[in-house]
């Protein structure tokens, strides 16, 4: 999708913004097939035909797909592979919370099966899918970087306000620090992806606040539910890419401690973290009150993205994977 769910309104999506332009940066000859927005324009069926015949005509060296819920089915993807020649990989992004009701049905039909969650592995060989590679976001180079020099915010937060974030946000200003939000459902609106970037660099603390909450009960999400979007209950909290993002754009992390993060990064040396919210407010304080250790943690941080975590080592991983490297 180009855009954020599909809306316009909202702005580029992850996809558009991570994968697309980092693929552009590498230098491949990328093609996009916005399938939420041909599926709008023209209907399903006929979306579905049109990537089918657009794989026959490029005949592609990979197909790389970041599927949303059910506009494709596996007679589809299995078409793109036939008629154009070419491995089909996709990158599941939610195993934690969304592997019984969507992507054991739908990956046994890509050649590859890209996931982010290490507990899923033993439930795809569970469901007889061996066609599975472990990886992980990371930071897109070509659009994240450090810039400006010197600090412009203390403690920032740019994401969504789900569940219990807004809690979380309370509690830190009601013991006394400035915490400035961005994103969609905040009264800040959305940073562009610049803005983005500057605050990111910018910021004392960069907070990542793990989805581990519930999100509202809007009807955008009863729907996605409906669709198996989401589950009935709290999401288990994941690793996510604001992880690699703001490290890689030379800032400060501190994160919600989620399972496997320690596998990316070295706790205290390269990103901080808290368990709880009581723990969050100590840190906050903690490493305001430090800044040369902070600076080295987020100089850290921003060394080791570099030189693992960014999409040009993930997708060099899975074109190697795919039969394509």
């Amino acid at each position: 999708m180009a855009h954020d769910y599909g809306d316009p309104a909202r702005g580029p999506s992850f996809e558009e913004t991570n994968f697309r332009s980092a693929l552009d940066g590498m230098g491949h000859d990328v093609t996009a097939f916005d399938f939420m927005e041909r599926d709008k324009r023209d209907g399903r069926t006929r979306m579905r035909r049109d990537l089918v015949a657009t794989a026959a005509e490029l005949k592609p060296d990979i197909a790389f797909f970041c599927l949303f819920t059910d506009e494709l089915d596996t007679a589809t993807i299995a078409a793109v592979g036939r008629e154009g020649g070419c491995p089909t990989v996709n990158w599941f992004a939610d195993d934690h919370w969304r592997f019984e009701n969507f992507s054991r049905h739908i990956a046994p039909a890509f050649s590859l099966a890209v996931t982010t969650d290490a507990d899923a592995l033993p439930k795809y060989e569970a469901a007889g899918i061996e066609r599975v590679l472990l990886s992980q976001w990371a930071c897109n180079r070509h659009a994240y970087t450090k810039v400006g020099n010197g600090l412009e915010h203390a403690v920032t937060f740019v994401g969504q306000p789900h569940g219990n974030r807004p809690e979380t946000i309370d509690r830190l200003r009601s013991a006394g620090f400035e915490v400035e939000c961005w994103g969609y459902g905040w009264p800040g609106g959305r940073l562009d992806q610049e803005g983005m970037v500057r605050v990111f660099s910018t910021s004392a603390v960069n907070l990542n606040l793990a989805n581990s909450s519930d999100p509202p009960n809007t009807l955008r999400v009863r729907i996605g539910r409906l669709l198996g979007r989401g589950p009935s209950g709290p999401k288990p909290p994941q690793i996510k890419g604001r992880n690699f993002e703001v490290p890689g754009c030379g800032g400060f992390l501190l994160t919600e401690r989620v399972p496997h993060l320690e596998r990316y990064f070295e706790y205290d040396r390269e990103i901080g973290v808290y368990d709880d919210v009581d723990e969050l407010v100590e840190k906050v304080g903690w490493w305001l009150e430090r800044p040369e250790e902070r600076t080295a943690v987020a100089e850290a941080g921003y060394r080791r993205v570099l030189a693992e975590h960014t999409y040009d080592h993930r997708f060099a991983e899975i074109f190697r994977a795919a039969g394509v490297g």
